[in-house]
């Protein structure tokens, strides 16, 4: 780990957006101490770890490594949910076949790894040190809130990548990921699953007590304390704290709107949506070409990959949306048009995604959902649900009666409402990076096989099943890391 840390402390300002603070000097030789010298100096470097989330990065000639959006990408190969038609250009087929991540030298663990540490390094940078740079005191509050905010979601994401899945029965004594609050040389043991939550939640709370009263914040790519409470209601539910998941999802949804039918049809790509609570932000000159999000989801982006490889959903669960259901209008049965494909001799497949589009057959170009208001009315209702509380099925309703005017209240109590809370999770949250993620948490094995699915045992290089308690739902820890840090302990091989 020690190589990791100086690495990135150098790193803190890299990806500074609007602001030519670098241009004046080499990132490696900037002291810190400059800067953190003023609270604007801090939102620059803020600013950084905004544009990280979507950039591509560590090693930059990677396609499979462009900030945040790769890993969601990478949370619906690992799933039963979204189909991979070919194997396109290569790229995310080890993903797919649940090779890469289980590999120590592998880009996968590596890549994961290095990424979420170092937006924990960049943001522990700037809560260490904005206290004393020159600025408004309501500014200092604010960035640090936010900083807070990216440190709990790393250590969430890591946690829930490299550890056994939380068990709210158990003590959770099993090993989680190093936690680091500080920049640090040296290298740092694993802590206990229960350790790395409580920490998560130490920071949220601390953070939702900043931002409580902050200014609105400039763009939705930032922090503020609604999305707080969105991770806080995540990160309730993954550790089966229902009642707490359920509050918070409503705190979370309070000032959002649920999206019309037609805007659930404009693909995915806006940050502006009033239902988004927290997204990226990508202007064309900030584009990341083949490194994006929508280069290898989107349906008519001119990327190898989408021409030759388009995305589909499992037909299993395309076959169980009811045809009123907006859903399942951005699904094509037999493929898609002509003039929805980038160019005339793109490969169109059953099954086909149109949910995501980009800006266009040139240009990667969109804005990438992290967190709507919908996941929060899931949250609510499945955690609801779990409680036995008799509105589980209003919130359901009131969702699910937005999305198919045909929908009527739930009737199902007990195990079958949650079956059915936890089927429209899938529906609605299809390609989004919540499929692994949430077979894992609610220990539930991958079944590909369900049915009669669109997955190719080529293509999956025949892995259709993987039980509950498989050492595969670890990813590995990556072999340089290993070999830097005596003090970290791998996972089972």
């Amino acid at each position: 780990m020690k190589v990791l840390y100086i690495y990135l402390i150098l790193a803190v300002t890299l990806f500074s957006c609007g602001d030519d603070f670098l241009e004046r000097a080499p990132t490696d030789q900037v002291p810190t101490v400059s800067v953190f010298t003023t609270t604007d100096n801090v939102r620059a470097a803020l600013n950084g770890i905004h544009r990280l989330m979507f950039s591509r990065v560590d090693p930059p000639d990677r396609q499979d490594s462009g900030g945040h959006g790769s890993i969601m990408i990478t949370m619906g190969m690992l799933g039963e949910d979204l189909v991979m038609s070919s194997t396109g250009n290569g790229w995310y087929n080890s993903h797919y076949r649940w090779q890469n991540h289980r590999t120590v030298n592998f880009s996968l663990p590596a890549f994961s790894y290095r990424f979420y540490y170092r937006i924990i390094a960049n943001a522990n940078l700037i809560i260490l040190n904005v206290d004393d740079a020159d600025g408004p005191e309501s500014d200092k509050v604010e960035l640090k809130g936010q900083a807070l905010c990216y440190r709990a979601f790393a250590h969430f994401m890591l946690v829930q990548l490299f550890a056994e899945r939380y068990d709210a029965a158990g003590n959770n004594t099993q090993l989680g990921v190093p936690i680091v609050l500080e920049p640090t040389q040296e290298g740092l043991p694993r802590s206990t699953v229960e350790e790395v939550y409580t920490r998560i939640n130490t920071d949220l709370d601390e953070a939702m007590t900043l931002l409580d009263g902050a200014p609105t914040r400039e763009e939705k790519s930032h922090f503020n304390l609604g999305v707080a409470q969105g991770l806080k209601a995540r990160v309730a539910l993954t550790q089966g704290r229902w009642q707490t998941a359920a509050d918070f999802a409503i705190l979370a949804r309070a000032d959002y709107t649920l999206m019309s039918n037609d805007e659930y049809e404009d693909g995915f790509n806006d940050v502006s949506n009033p239902e988004w609570l927290w997204g990226s932000l990508q202007i064309s000159d900030q584009q990341t070409f083949f490194a994006s999000f929508f280069a290898f989801v989107s349906h008519n982006f001119s990327s190898t990959n989408i021409r030759t490889n388009p995305k589909a959903i499992n037909s299993v669960l395309y076959d169980q949306m009811p045809d009123t259901d907006i859903r399942k209008a951005n699904f094509a049965l037999t493929g898609l048009e002509v003039s929805e494909l980038p160019t005339s001799g793109s490969l169109s497949v059953p099954y086909q995604s149109r949910k995501f589009t980009a800006e266009g057959p040139s240009s990667s170009v969109g804005d990438v959902p992290y967190m709507r208001a919908a996941e929060m009315y899931l949250i609510e209702a499945e955690a609801k649900a779990r409680l036995g509380q008799a509105d589980a099925t209003n919130i359901l309703f009131e969702l699910n009666s937005n999305r198919d005017a045909s929908y009527v209240l739930s009737a199902n109590t007990g195990q079958a409402l949650i079956d059915e809370i936890l089927l429209y999770r899938r529906m609605e949250l299809w390609g989004e990076g919540f499929r692994f993620l949430d077979l894992k948490r609610l220990n539930i094995a991958l079944d590909r096989s369900e049915g009669v699915s669109n997955h190719d045992a080529a293509l999956t290089a025949g892995v259709f099943t993987v039980p509950v308690g498989d050492i595969r739902w670890q990813f590995v820890f990556p072999e340089d890391e290993i070999n830097a840090n005596d003090e970290l302990q791998q996972n089972p091989l």
